[in-house]
């Protein structure tokens, strides 16, 4: 393989990484929007809904804060890994 090809491939892999986290921080805000529907809905017509009020639970900003924290790792630790690697190859390169 030549470096242009490894390059390219890290590249990927960093832009897949990217997405993911970005496709992730999406879902973690947008949970609460689909977790909140209305009581009865989807019922069929004249049934009765009890409707249960559970108090307590995470505020959604923790919610939100933990997914940016839980983004903001995973892509700190896929930089760390690209740059291992990277050093890992240039030794090998040099010693052959």
């Amino acid at each position: 393989m030549n470096r242009q090809h490894i390059h390219l491939r890290g590249a990927g892999c960093r832009v897949l990484a990217g997405l993911a986290t970005l496709v992730g921080a999406l879902l973690a805000l947008a949970a609460p929007a689909y977790a909140s529907r209305p009581p009865g809905y989807g019922d069929p017509v004249g049934t009765h809904t009890t409707v249960r009020v559970i108090t307590g639970g995470m505020p959604g900003w923790q919610v939100t804060l933990i997914a940016i924290a839980a983004a903001v790792f995973a892509a700190a630790l896929a930089v760390a890994l690209d740059r291992a690697r990277r050093e890992r190859q240039q030794v090998r390169a040099t010693t052959a």
